[in-house]
């Protein structure tokens, strides 16, 4: 009687990639396997058929050879294809191919390799002169060091961890689960692959110890609300000799009692007279770099905003320079005497009196007002 095709066996295509045929091969042995099915020949005889499908289908040397000669070119090599035998448990069918799922494959683990250390965060706040023109600043974080006196190893000094008796050194362990054998960590080493008789005294056998650190940091000229500094290998220190992780400074910016910021431009407001508003005159603000003289037109209105170029931040990514935008603000004169308040009614008169150009906007806001109460039915 002649073979079934394997690839029919499994039902699977002759294009299958080796992934797709060994989810084949494990779905039909999930489905016949002798364990799952006690006194059933018929699902003794699949299984046989997918294991010797899969044995021969697995192997891109021996699925070469069928793909071009058929189980003649099988049969020719040997008889290749060892079918079921009283040794081949359920969890032996899927030890390999559950260990590429669950935690590794034989020959041991990447749990026993050095490990980086983790990246550490630490919020800074600045004044806005630091942020602008940089400046060297020096911070504390507590964060895991290498233990000095055992160099990290976890070992008292003059002695050294040793293989792992349970896990051989690999770093993990099987555990069997009803029909599966999982990988899990090897619960003396956790995952080490090697156990400490005689611990650090310094570190209890971590190979780190929590210490404050003062680390200097220099801020670059033109930072920014939220950004970045990283200084690599500042974070916490690696385990069984890996490498350090890295300090991120996020930068925070106070308020300040003169310019708000935005980009690589200023905004401020600027007091102003009166009297300086009406005929015009000189201001003199401040910008980042020291005060300059801003010429005031006459007949300047309140909340008019003057551009002053390039008097605003050099930018740190860019390097482009912004802006500084001075809002002009009128002061309402306070703490008037009498002789005062009767210049300013006088004054007062002579614009009622006169025509109705002194206030420009007055006029446009009462017919804006009108027109509102109109459309309300007020």
């Amino acid at each position: 009687m002649s073979k079934p095709d394997y690839y029919q066996t499994l039902g699977i295509e002759k294009n299958s990639s080796e992934s797709e045929i060994k989810k084949a091969y494990r779905k039909k042995a999930m489905k016949y396997h002798p364990d799952r099915n006690p006194d059933d020949k018929t699902s003794e005889n699949k299984f046989k058929q997918a294991k010797e499908a899969y044995e021969i289908l697995s192997d891109p040397q021996t699925r070469n050879t069928y793909d071009q000669f058929g189980h003649a070119g099988i049969n020719s090599q040997g008889g290749m294809g060892g079918g079921f035998n009283s040794g081949d448990s359920f969890n032996d069918v899927f030890g390999d191919m559950f260990g590429d799922i669950f935690g590794g494959r034989r020959g041991g683990s990447q749990q026993n390799q050095s490990q980086r250390g983790s990246d550490l965060r630490y919020e800074l706040t600045l004044d806005l002169e630091q942020a602008v023109f940089g400046d060297k600043v020096s911070i504390n974080i507590p964060s895991l060091s290498t233990c000095e006196p055992c160099n990290g190893s976890g070992a008292k000094p003059g002695t050294s961890p040793t293989t792992c008796q349970q896990c051989d050194g690999r770093g993990n362990v099987r555990v069997q689960q009803g029909f599966f054998t999982l990988q899990q960590t090897c619960p003396q080493c956790r995952g080490a692959g090697q156990t400490i008789n005689d611990p650090c005294q310094s570190c209890s056998g971590q190979g780190r110890i929590q210490k404050q650190r003062t680390i200097s940091i220099k801020i670059p000229a033109g930072v920014d609300q939220s950004d970045r500094v990283r200084l690599s290998n500042e974070g916490e220190a690696g385990i069984r000799g890996g490498s350090s992780g890295d300090l991120f400074v996020d930068i925070t910016i106070r308020e300040h009692q003169i310019f708000q910021r935005e980009g690589s431009n200023l905004f401020c407001e600027v007091p102003t007279r009166f009297s300086t508003a009406v005929l015009g005159g000189v201001l003199k603000v401040p910008t980042i770099d020291g005060a300059v003289n801003l010429t005031i037109p006459e007949e300047t209105q309140s909340g008019k905003v003057f551009r002053l170029k390039g008097k605003g931040i050099k930018s740190y990514r860019d390097r482009s320079i912004g802006d500084l935008y001075c809002t002009v603000q009128i002061e309402t004169p306070v703490s008037l005497n009498k002789k005062q308040k009767e210049l300013l009614e006088e004054f007062e008169h002579s614009l009622n009196s006169s025509s109705k150009e002194h206030r420009p906007h007055r006029d446009n806001w009462k017919a804006s007002v009108k027109s509102f109460f109109d459309k309300i039915g007020i």
